[in-house]
């Protein structure tokens, strides 16, 4: 449903199959899911639709691959679950309209990658609308008290849980072994990110007592370079280990190292913060390792090296997004001061 319902609105134009692709992506990250779980869905929905309709494969797996790791800056997503949600809207609005302006360049640079799908009738873009509507107000219930101040994250996670639940049961989709699955999902997923705190604490704790982080921050600070030389180093060594790692795996193993160095520099830590998960994003579409264009290549049956090579134009146009996020602050900082953060 995430990706019929705006499909149905722009699938007659060229690419308007690859940018409802983007927005479920965005959808997911909305409810929230890990980016490798919205690559995997999406493979098996919009790329035999894609395909059916004539686009080149490469183009529509790059599409794919990018369009799940949107699941990580919008909120409440997991990565912004643990660093905090309120400045994740505007730079995932950013990033999602990249990925579409990618996918409409490449259609109109050539219109046989891409080409226009059947036109759809206005009754029925409604009645798409109306299908979506639960989504959209699971999204409003998660969002709005984290916006409100009526809950914490936590708080409105364990709400979403319960909205979502009820939702299943009011569509009559409710079933025993779907239960199950869900259940055994989320205790994995726990456990998980139990196991990554737990380390990340001895980590961190390990660098506490070796001054490790104080070291680095002395020495960088006597480096005669600029600091936007440094902010670069910064980043491109996110990408590489955005390519192998899991993103709350990177954030909790490497802020409290990165963090004061950051502070030191003068930068904001909440700017920098989404900067980073914007960046750890490009990285799960990196070759060798990227995790979401082998999930891809899996779930489609794609060869690997296709799956990269489509997304190697959105690679190059995320970097300029991140560019953007970089020069101009205020896309990541306007909200959290209006909301008083």
């Amino acid at each position: 449903v995430l990706f019929r319902a705006p499909a149905a609105w722009v699938g007659g134009i060229p690419g308007g199959l690859g940018m409802p692709t983007a927005l479920a992506g965005a959808g997911f990250g909305a409810i929230p899911a890990p980016p490798t779980a919205s690559a995997a869905t999406l493979s098996s929905t919009s790329l035999p639709a894609m395909l059916k309709q004539g686009y080149e494969p490469k183009m529509a797996a790059g599409v794919l691959a990018i369009s799940g790791t949107v699941a990580i800056p919008i909120p409440p997503s997991r990565a912004l679950g643990v660093y905090g949600p309120l400045p994740g809207v505007l730079p995932g609005i950013v990033v999602t309209i990249t990925i579409m302006a990618t996918v409409w360049f490449l259609a109109w640079q050539d219109p046989k990658r891409a080409p226009a799908g059947p036109r759809v009738s206005m009754a029925e873009k409604f009645r798409m609308l109306r299908v979506v509507g639960p989504m959209l107000v699971l999204f409003g219930m998660v969002t709005g008290v984290i916006y409100t101040g009526i809950a914490s994250p936590t708080e409105a996670s364990a709400l979403g849980a319960f909205c979502a639940f009820c939702l299943t049961i009011w569509m009559r989709k409710m079933s025993l072994p779907g239960l199950r699955r869900a259940l055994l999902r989320a205790a994995h997923g726990t456990c998980m990110i139990s196991m990554i705190l737990l380390g990340a604490y001895i980590f961190g704790y390990f660098f506490t007592l070796a001054q490790v982080t104080q070291s680095l921050v002395a020495w960088v600070g006597s480096l005669e370079v600029s600091r936007w030389i440094i902010l670069t180093l910064i980043l491109f060594g996110y990408i590489i280990l955005g390519s192998f790692m899991d993103q709350i795996a990177i954030l909790v193993l490497t802020v409290p190292i990165v963090l004061p160095l950051i502070k030191s520099l003068g930068y904001d830590p909440l700017w920098f913060g989404v900067i980073k998960i914007v960046t750890a994003e490009v990285g799960m579409i990196t070759p060798p390792v990227g995790l979401n264009c082998y999930v891809v290549a899996r779930y489609s049956g794609r060869p690997v090296a296709e799956v990269f090579h489509g997304t190697m134009p959105h690679f190059f146009a995320h970097l300029i997004a991140i560019a953007i996020l970089v020069i101009w602050p205020q896309i990541i900082l306007w909200l959290p001061q209006k909301m008083g953060y």
